[in-house]
């Protein structure tokens, strides 16, 4: 194995006996010999479940991989091999590094011992001397934030504890590469917050495969992605697109899906004319209005019934006239045009802004607006949606919009269509120094009193 590589699966494939009833196992066991003897064909009294069939791919040193797919696709089996709990049917995997796991909840712990006697249990397995875990003891103590817990049994401890002190563990072992399955579903958000900063850190030194459902968590913290599904490896490339094809299928297959409809809410009027702000901007750099307007060209990844389809997505300035970047805080309209082949009694349409990761940053539908009073669009005939608001405040770079069509209800809805990047736009804000969005501010005061 190249000293490139961290892990690398070649042909790994995991089968299980699955037997009807428990009469079965027991003839699985004495009845081939005695056949055999006899000299009579072999009969089998299980069926074979493959979990896990043909799955290759490399992991490179300091990459972090995302590994998706819906439940029983294969996630966890796959990790459990890779780090040596469970064997292989066939195939091979090779590490370089010591790894620590975070795999099933609980896992690795003995619930009757104390947390401190599963912390030198755990580190243990891990590779650590008794020396270098007195060491680190009170670091993991800190990092797991449990308290005098640590002295009861962990069969006492509520799954966030758990999750906590288990990895509290592998955070302080020196791992080579981290292997984490899912646990961090049932942690608060302030020690999920802690683990995900640990996890940015601990990519510039190490490798990470990283399990989960939430795609936006792959998309921003993983360079690639495997996408399983009833054991084999459905795709393997950059998260992005991974991420963008997995979803198509899972909402292609489930005929609907939540467009992350938001609660209505009546922002208050930002006091500053943000025209002056920009036009300050476009005097004061090499930017000019000639820049290239990013139009919807119609050739973007797209998935749905495709019983209505968007014709055009674009964006304005309140006065109508097409803009491509923003500093932040323009009052601004995107516009959806679309064209119906078939009747829609209740359609929605929808937008979502992203980051070059596809992170998630805002968006919007028309159903909490017209829940009452439904615009119904017949079909052979087009239909516009319109948003109108304020462009919150983004650091400098490109940004997506991906637009969709669905028809029915925000519980129960089919998706016509649903472009993931239908246009780009820039922001050229130079303001937003930390997080994913600023706000343009209305009032800043400093004072001193006394």
């Amino acid at each position: 194995m190249s000293s490139e590589i961290s892990i690398k699966v070649e042909n790994l494939s995991k089968c299980y006996q699955i037997y009807d009833q428990p009469r079965d196992r027991l003839k699985q066991f004495v009845m081939p010999p005695i056949r055999r003897a006899a000299g009579r064909a072999q009969k089998q009294y299980f069926r074979e479940f493959w979990a896990l069939r043909n799955v290759s791919f490399e992991v490179k040193k300091g990459e972090t991989v995302g590994i998706i797919g819906r439940n029983g696709s294969g996630k966890s089996t796959l990790l459990q091999m890779i780090c040596g709990t469970l064997q292989p049917t066939q195939g091979s995997v090779k590490t370089a590094g010591r790894i620590a796991a975070l795999l099933e909840l609980g896992s690795g712990f003995n619930p009757e011992f104390s947390g401190r006697e599963n912390v030198y249990m755990n580190a243990g397995i891990l590779g650590l001397t008794k020396s270098e875990i007195d060491e680190r003891y009170e670091a993991i103590l800190e990092f797991a934030e449990i308290g005098e817990f640590i002295e009861q049994p962990v069969k006492t401890y509520s799954s966030g504890m758990y999750v906590r002190l288990a990895f509290a563990v592998i955070a302080n072992v020196d791992a080579d590469i981290l292997v984490i399955d899912e646990a961090l579903a049932v942690g608060d958000i302030f020690f999920t917050q802690k683990c995900m900063r640990f996890l940015a850190e601990f990519k510039k030194r190490g490798t990470i495969l990283f399990v989960t459902h939430d795609t936006s968590s792959v998309m921003s913290l993983c360079e690639r992605a495997v996408w399983l599904q009833a054991g084999d490896r459905k795709a393997y490339s950059d998260s992005k697109s991974v991420c963008q094809a997995y979803l198509a299928e899972y909402y292609a297959s489930s005929g609907s899906v939540s467009l992350e409809i938001p609660p209505k809410v009546h922002s208050t009027p930002v006091m500053q004319d943000f025209r002056d702000v920009r036009q300050d901007f476009i005097n004061h750099s090499s930017i000019r209005n000639d820049l290239e307007i990013f139009r919807f060209k119609g050739d973007g990844e797209k998935f749905g019934l495709s019983k209505a389809h968007v014709v055009d997505v674009y964006l304005t300035d309140d006065g109508g006239g097409p803009v491509s970047w923003f500093v932040g805080g323009e009052l601004v309209v995107l516009v959806v045009k679309a064209h119906a082949e078939i009747d829609l009694d209740q359609p929605i349409v929808g937008f979502l802004v992203k980051d070059k990761n596809g992170q998630h940053l805002f968006g919007e539908n028309t159903y909490l607006t017209f829940v009452e009073n439904s615009v119904k669009v017949c079909g052979g005939r087009d239909f516009t949606a319109s948003f109108k608001f304020r462009m919150p405040i983004m650091p400098s770079g490109d940004y997506t919009i991906g637009v969709a069509i669905a028809n029915g209800t925000q519980d129960n809805h089919v998706i016509h269509s649903w472009v993931h990047d239908a246009i780009a736009f820039k922001s050229h804000s130079t303001s937003v120094s930390t997080g994913l969005v600023g706000i343009p501010m209305i009032d800043i005061e400093l004072q001193a009193n006394g």
